[in-house]
């Protein structure tokens, strides 16, 4: 059986994990200095939702061509 390697990516896939993880603690932070350090946190996990979002597409299209 001749198998014919897969086609090689246009480039290392761009993680966005970081982005994601910074967010969740900037949030956080923020919230304990107002006195409401859940609402930081989910404000910053939209926030790093959005932004992991934003360079996944970012990554989808660079891949593309």
């Amino acid at each position: 059986m001749d198998r014919k390697p897969a086609p090689a990516a246009k480039g290392a896939p761009i993680a966005g994990g970081a982005l994601l993880a910074l967010s969740l603690i900037v949030g956080t932070v923020i919230g304990v200095l107002r006195g409401q350090p859940s609402l930081g946190f989910i404000g910053g996990l939209g926030v790093g939702l959005a932004l992991l979002l934003i360079v996944a597409l970012a990554d989808r299209a660079r891949n593309r061509g």
